[in-house]
């Protein structure tokens, strides 16, 4: 936002707050029994105990853009972070939080971007051996940062946005004839392996970062090392380029061809990547491994997907490198692995040729060039072979596992196999996934984030449909049933708990638990104590438990939003052992808190460790995924 749009924004909050409004009418708790949950208060609480009305659509609409507001501070040098609430205890261990987001939304020429075409914008927790906290900021000096931003005025530096990004359109900038519209920022997610730092975009190469002062070091080309790293993971075994053929061979034929057409005009007019990196990654702690993938960029435009995975150990030498191409148009944004599989739950989408020639013409984002898929009522499941026992089962992996009912997916908690061994001498293995979807009615490509080019706004009320909960992203166990030869004997899905029906997303589990059977999942939910906002932003936090079908709450009170929770493992013999870290944002007082809860204590009253409040000219944006990194 431009410093006018701020100021009419802080104007309108505060107006709403001399109103009382009535008491809010009880709810009931959504969930009942063991482990029951509580809404959190309708109404914010001031220090002297008066009530504030907050609950307006107008309240509604500033807090959602607040948490959106740009960020034109950094903080090169790390700064002190006050405790305001408890204290950090004394089995905290040294480390690092790092958070990616995006920073700057709003030029000073008029154009509005989407959260997802934001710069990136690197935030980093630091907790020493005696409790000492400290903070640092800092943008990610993408090439596309150092073309938009202008620092030769100091504080008078300007931006100017010329790249409109996949999903945003320009309105102080050219718009015909601009094919600048890949625009990586590598705000999505952060990752330290190898003693390196990265920032991952969901269209190009990472960018790397001093660890301890966040300077940008430059472009991470992970795909091009892998590339020059093919004879280690051939030795391994590793390496294994596949296509099974489901279509008539002259469809595939006119693929290929339009494959080699696209692949130039895309690389050299719109300057795409080759292969872009999904921004997910995994970890396997069996094998000490990082697990990533990347797709073909015609892949977007045509009807057949070709993946690539590959496996890193500790000092990022490539182990393992797998390929396979689908004959289905998918989008993929997370993924999942077993000992045994790569997992894929795709996303049917199709082209728009309405929509493409709008993109051309600049009056529409680029990404309406595409639109989802919603003829096939179920959910395609990949179960594409990681290792060789799963190869010489024999089983079609080009032909999913249709899992009911139709779903979009959006980020997975983990995965994991196991193996019964019935009285007859038959071997059934079962893969569970834990996991978020959404409907494919509720995801609409032209309105994630509620980002409206037309006004430079963000809308909250498509976040929040009043009807049709169902919808929204929530929370799934998946299951599949395999034979001896890898046969589909069985899928299901239900929800991941019983007592937990709201919307939830971003689940998280103990890292120590990934590829194997974890009992708890920790996600951002929505308690729905305000009217207007009532399922997106998330307040709060959901820990369920799988066993049971319980979940247990933890709310932030009145005008607060919380972002995704990462967990923090202490060693201790239970699976929830350890600290959920999560960052806190009080649009009532723009004010910004790294909370820690005591995972074992969620939904209780003393489940708040400690808050460290950031200072207040850093506080803001929301930000997306982070990463713990022990010292």
């Amino acid at each position: 936002m431009s410093p006018h749009t701020v100021a009419a924004t802080h104007a309108v909050v505060h107006h709403h707050q001399r109103h009382h409004a009535p008491p809010p009418r009880r709810r009931r708790s959504p969930c009942h029994g063991r482990g029951g949950v509580r809404a959190a208060a309708a109404t914010a609480t001031t220090p002297s105990g008066a009530s504030t009305t907050t609950d307006t659509p107008s309240a509604a609409f500033w807090d959602y853009n607040l948490l959106f507001r740009s960020q034109r501070a950094e903080s090169r040098d790390p700064v002190s972070l006050r405790v305001t609430e408890g204290a950090i205890p004394p089995d905290f261990p040294s480390g690092t939080y790092y958070l990616a987001g995006p920073g700057m939304f709003t030029d000073d020429h008029g154009s509005t971007v989407h959260p997802l075409d934001g710069h990136g914008y690197l935030r980093a927790f630091r907790f020493g051996a005696g409790g000492e906290a400290t903070y640092s900021a800092r943008y990610v000096e993408t090439a596309a940062k150092r073309e938009e931003h202008d620092e030769d005025g100091g504080s008078a530096s300007s931006w100017r946005f010329t790249h409109r990004g996949p999903f945003s359109v320009l309105q102080g900038g050219s718009r015909v004839g601009n094919v600048k519209v890949m625009k990586n920022v590598a705000n999505t997610s952060v990752l330290r392996w190898g003693g390196r730092v990265l920032c991952l975009w969901e269209g190009g190469e990472p960018y790397e970062l001093d660890p301890r002062t966040l300077e940008t070091l430059g472009p991470f080309d992970i795909l091009g090392l892998a590339a020059g790293d093919k004879a280690a993971a051939r030795d391994s075994g590793g390496e294994a380029a596949t296509r099974h053929h489901r279509r008539p061979w002259l469809q595939e034929a006119g693929i290929d061809v339009a494959a080699s057409l696209l692949r130039p005009v895309l690389s050299g007019v719109y300057r795409m990547p080759a292969r872009r990196l999904l921004a997910h990654y995994k970890m396997d702690p069996k094998t000490n491994r990082l697990l990533m993938v990347a797709c073909n960029a015609e892949d977007m435009l045509l009807p057949r997907s070709n993946f690539t995975f590959y496996e890193f150990d500790a000092d990022f030498a490539l182990v393992q490198k797998r390929e396979f191409v689908l004959p289905d148009h998918l989008m993929i944004h997370d993924w999942a692995f077993t000992d045994n599989h790569y997992v894929l739950l795709g996303n049917r989408i199709k082209l728009d040729i309405p929509g493409s020639l709008l993109a051309l013409t600049g009056t529409h984002p680029m990404i309406a060039a595409l639109a989802v898929d919603p003829s096939r009522q179920s959910t395609p499941v990949y179960l594409l072979p990681r290792s060789s026992e799963a190869e010489a089962a024999g089983r079609d992996w080009s032909v999913p596992v249709e899992a009911p009912p139709q779903m979009w997916s959006m980020h997975v908690g983990n995965a994991f196999e196991e193996r019964d061994d019935d009285a007859r001498g038959g071997v059934t293995t079962t893969i569970r996934l834990h996991m978020s979807g959404c409907s494919y009615q509720w995801f609409h490509f032209h309105r994630m984030f509620g980002y409206n080019w037309h006004n430079k706004k963000l809308d909250p009320s498509f976040m929040n449909v009043p009807r049709g909960r169902e919808r929204l992203p929530r929370l799934v166990q998946v299951s599949i049933d395999l034979d001896k030869r890898g046969a589909c004997r069985g899928c299901s899905v239900k929800r991941l708990s019983d007592q937990w029906t709201r919307p939830a997303d971003f689940p998280a589990i103990n890292p120590a638990f990934a590829n194997r059977r974890n009992r708890f999942v920790y996600a951002g939910a929505a308690s729905g104590s305000r009217r207007f906002l009532p399922f997106f932003p998330f307040d709060s936090v959901v820990k369920a438990d799988v066993s049971d079908g319980s979940a247990r709450l933890w709310s932030a009170a009145g005008r607060k939003f919380v972002g995704e929770p990462v967990f923090l493992p202490t060693g201790g013999t239970r699976e929830d052992d350890g600290y959920v870290l999560l960052v806190e944002y009080a649009v009532s007082d723009h004010r910004c808190h790294l909370v820690v809860l005591d995972a074992r204590k969620i939904g209780e009253r003393n489940a708040v460790v400690a808050k460290l409040e950031v200072p207040k000219h850093l506080t803001f944006p929301m930000g997306f995924h982070g990463f713990w990194a022990d010292e």
